[in-house]
């Protein structure tokens, strides 16, 4: 007895000889779902860090570099003192310092951090050399920054240095300044600026040296762009242009510091501590909003106000990009989640149907094992301790795939995933086993799908998964994806997973109803079918009828592929309907032709002979033209009727042609007009004057009001019909052009230099503003795809599982005089009922979640960036395809399988089914 209880090597090497077919399959199924498992995560990261480092990089360093001010020491203090305080040796002390308070995770970048000392009151200098635009003279900001000759290369000259002991008396200094400055300003090497002092005779600075950045856009010289490009300020002024003056920097070296305290230039301290990007991490975001919150009024200022002075004062704005970045990342993230917890889902049946379907092969040899003796426990030992020699390597090995093919991202969630995966493989089988054998009996019970009722359990166990479904979906359609677990209040983040899980929730929901609602269209049906001529259609459904009720996983998986296949595909097709409008409503047409002036004469029929060009519409734009009160307002003058085909083709505010058409010749009446809302509202339906940018003024009634219209980006503008305008403003300076495949490069040469070109295909890439989207878009295709593999992989084992029975009735039938093509009818009408059950239940399921869940979902945030213009919100749409192609996939792979066993079968013969005799 006890020798049955034990869990021996020699029955694990038995077990891995006798079927090393099955142990290879379980191993590749392992290796593969263990790999996608934990590259998921990682991948994930690895978007989110880009994304992440995208938006710190485009934010700039004007808004990401913490700059830290304080003003100079106390005037009470005895000058020496002072002079030392604003020193390197002191100001590099303090600014270690500072690297050091920075708060984790907020990492610094040394390289690219510096300090010094600055002025904050541009000095107006008296050297008549340097330009004046207006005649105004030009002004310097006096700057000695640490790690100038670290940063730059000397393109003419030397670099500043100092003599001896440098006080606020000094009467000279050396500086360098930028190359673009130098070219700006009219600077040489050799010249001398005087910047005016607070008393006695002003500052000499003398210019050693021109310098080039080395790294232009990085935080040293980008903070403060001053320092490496001049600045053409305008001063305000109520005339039409203001007068202007040149700002340039003079670059001093660290060492000089204290001659800017005899300036008048209000000199202060200054740290500036750049961040790395490259150290952030998006799982980090909360995390970094504390820090950055911290040290501009937190602890973190307290610890920096310690290491410099008590009224140092800390400018940055990376907490506003912090938030825009995470405002992006809670309405994608979720989004992903919902496919990654289906394809989580299929794969899991998936796992549990291998497990199954061993422990059925099986199940005469547990059966035996049970009635010499061997206990439950004992019994799950030897198949868990089989199967975890198999698996635990597979998941090794896939584990380390996933690591090698994604070597971004953190590897505890990779394991995590892995672990998970290898611990399900390795219970399936023993737990399935278990639960078929908890009593010792030689033939079980029938477990018909048509006989079996449903115990009670189970349905208080659907109506649970019910309950939570329910409140799933009415929490995503409450609150949306992204605000569900801020708004209903879970903060551990639970409530956004379970809103994740409503699309799984309704798929499971609805594989149990379509479970209990299948026996009875089979009860119906079988009767009539036993009064037909031919025993094929009474067996088939009779052999449906006797499926046995585990059936309900590959159902299971197939609805939840099938749903997340939809919901999926209608993510991605809302997505790029959304990139589609917005470049329409950015372009107005398929292409836009555009000139600053009239188009030159003939310019119109070359860019129609065009290949790919459908229609043209040639319009006139005034951009200049003024309302009675002196409001600018974009005026298009078009065709009516081409430009309401054309409206009425993109979907642009359509309006009926004849609303347009001028009145006739000498009615004196005033021009109909279609106009945005905002100017309708103010004029409403009387005429009032409108002066053309050629100075002619016509007299407008406005006829129709639209949101949009295809030639005018704004929410300012009139449409006219342009043959009331005047000769010159009739004229064509735009084309907006239809077709197919029309190419940006064709239409320039055909434009030439006299126009603008612009088209939809072209505007629409540049929608992908983040790494966060298109990674979250493969992410999300790879995932849908994953699930579709894994729902075909259901179905093969389903059907493999019943391919033994199937073989001996055949074998059976055809000794009484079935023929092969009744042999494939057989097995294709038996297996039709539930692939119809699957492919419609899977469409209806799919329409049914898009439809309950569309009003919580946003797509705005996955498909544009915040620039782009948009018509409202990108709302979840039902996309036809992504219900019909799976649901077909199913039927076909379904009955090509039957067809393709039946023709295997009458193959081989069958006298080994014969004699095998029936397993049941």
């Amino acid at each position: 007895m006890s020798e049955l209880n034990a869990v021996t090597p020699a029955w694990v090497r038995v077990r891995l000889r006798t079927a090393p077919g099955a142990a290879a399959a379980l191993a590749l199924l392992v290796a593969l779902t263990a790999c996608l498992a934990a590259a998921f995560p990682r991948a994930l990261d690895r978007y989110e860090n880009a994304g992440l480092v995208r938006a710190i990089d485009r934010a700039t360093p004007p808004r990401t570099t913490f700059t830290m001010y304080a003003p100079l020491p106390d005037s009470g203090a005895p000058d020496r003192e002072r002079e030392q305080a604003l020193l390197p040796p002191a100001m590099g002390r303090q600014q270690a310092e500072l690297l050091d308070a920075l708060p984790r995770p907020l990492v610094a970048d040394p390289g690219q951090s510096s300090y010094g000392v600055m002025n904050t009151t541009d000095l107006a200098v008296p050297e008549r050399w340097i330009p004046r635009p207006s005649g105004l003279p030009a002004k310097v900001r006096l700057v000695a920054s640490s790690g100038l000759a670290e940063h730059s290369s000397v393109r003419e000259g030397r670099l500043p240095r100092t003599t001896g002991r440098v006080t606020a008396s000094a009467l000279d200094a050396e500086a360098a300044v930028s190359e673009a400055t130098a070219k700006s300003m009219h600077i040489k090497v050799g010249s001398v600026i005087h910047v005016p002092a607070m008393s006695g005779p002003p500052l000499a600075v003398r210019v050693t040296g021109i310098l080039t950045p080395r790294e232009p856009d990085g935080a040293y010289w980008s903070t403060a762009p001053l320092l490496r490009t001049p600045a053409l300020v305008e001063v305000l002024s109520d005339s039409p242009e203001p007068p202007k003056y040149w700002l340039g920097a003079l670059l001093l070296p660290s060492e000089a510091a204290p001659a800017l305290t005899g300036t008048a230039g209000t000199p202060v301290r200054y740290w500036q501590v750049a961040p790395d990007p490259r150290s952030l991490y998006a799982h980090d975001l909360e995390s970094l909003k504390s820090a950055v919150a911290s040290v501009k009024s937190g602890p973190g200022l307290v610890r920096v106000r310690a290491a410099t002075d008590p009224v140092t004062q800390v400018s940055n704005g990376l907490d506003d990009v912090l938030l825009s970045y995470s405002r992006l990342s809670s309405g994608i993230t979720p989004l992903v989640a919902v496919a990654a917890f289906g394809s989580a889902t299929v794969a899991a049946v998936v796992l549990l149907m291998a497990g199954g379907l061993a422990a059925d092969r099986r199940r005469l040899e547990l059966t035996l094992l049970r009635a010499r003796g061997a206990s439950l426990p004992g019994l799950a030992g030897r198949l868990l301790a089989e199967t975890a020699v198999v698996a635990v390597p597979a998941g090794a090995l896939g584990l380390g795939a996933a690591l090698l093919a994604v070597p971004e991202g953190r590897p505890g969630h990779a394991v995590l995933a892995a672990a998970v995966v290898t611990v399900v493989a390795c219970a399936a089988l023993p737990v399935r086993a278990v639960i078929a054998h908890r009593a010792v009996r030689v033939h079980g019970p029938r477990e018909d799908t048509v006989s079996v009722r449903p115990s009670q359990r189970r349905t208080v166990a659907e109506l649970t998964l019910l309950v939570i479904a329910a409140a799933a979906v009415e929490a995503l359609r409450r609150y949306g994806v992204a605000g569900s677990a801020q708004d209903a209040g879970a903060s551990d983040g639970s409530g956004g997973q379970l809103v994740s899980l409503a699309p799984v929730l309704v798929g499971v929901i609805a594989a149990l109803l379509l479970v209990r609602l299948y026996p009875w269209p089979l009860r119906w049906l079988t009767r009539p079918a036993g009064r037909l001529r031919g025993v094929v259609g009474h067996l088939s459904l009779a052999r449906a009828g006797r499926t046995s009720v585990p059936a309900v996983l590959p159902l299971l998986a197939l609805l939840t592929a099938l749903t997340t296949a939809a919901f999926g595909g209608s993510v991605l097709a809302g997505v790029a309907g959304a990139r589609d409008q917005a470049a329409l409503l950015a372009v107005g047409a398929d292409a836009r032709v555009e000139g600053t002036e009239p188009l030159p004469d003939g310019l119109s029929d070359r860019v129609r002979r065009t290949p790919g060009v459908r229609t043209l519409t040639e319009v006139s734009m005034d951009y200049q033209a003024k309302t009675d009160t002196n409001a600018r307002i974009s005026v298009a003058g078009v065709d009516p009727a081409a430009y309401a085909s054309l409206a009425g083709r993109t979907g642009l505010g359509a309006f009926p042609e004849e609303r347009l058409r001028r009145p006739a010749a000498g009615s004196g009446g005033a021009l109909p007009a279609l106009a945005s809302p905002s100017v309708a509202e103010k004029y409403g339906n009387r005429p009032f004057p409108l002066e053309l940018g050629d100075g002619t003024e016509v007299s407008i009634r406005i006829a129709v009001v639209r949101d949009r219209t295809p030639a005018v980006i704004g929410t300012s503008f009139l449409v006219v019909d342009r043959a009331r305008l005047s000769r010159e403003k009739a004229r064509t300076s735009m084309l907006l052009l239809t077709g197919d495949h029309l190419e940006a490069g064709a239409l320039r040469r055909a434009a030439g230099t006299d126009a603008t070109v612009t088209t939809r295909a072209v505007e629409r890439t540049q929608y992908v503003d983040s790494p966060l989207q298109s990674g979250a878009e493969r992410v999300y295709t790879v995932a849908v795809a994953a699930g579709a593999g894994y729902a075909v992989l259901a179905l093969l084992l389903a059907l493999l599982r019943a391919a033994p029975e199937r073989a001996a009735l055949l074998a059976r039938l055809r000794t009484m005089g079935l023929t092969r093509a009744q042999g494939r009818r057989l097995l294709v009408l038996e297996s039709l009922p539930q692939a119809l059950l699957a492919a419609a239940g899977g469409a209806l399921t799919g329409w049914a979640t898009v439809l309950l869940l569309s009003p919580g979902i946003d797509l705005t945030a996955v498909a544009l960036p915040s620039s782009a213009m948009s018509d409202g919100a990108s709302k979840l749409r039902t996309d036809p395809l992504s219900l019909a192609l799976p649901a077909a996939a199913v039927l076909l792979l379904t009955i090509g399988i039957a067809v393709g066993q039946a023709w295997w079968t009458g193959r081989r013969g069958s006298v080994r089914e014969l004699r095998a005799g029936d397993a049941r």
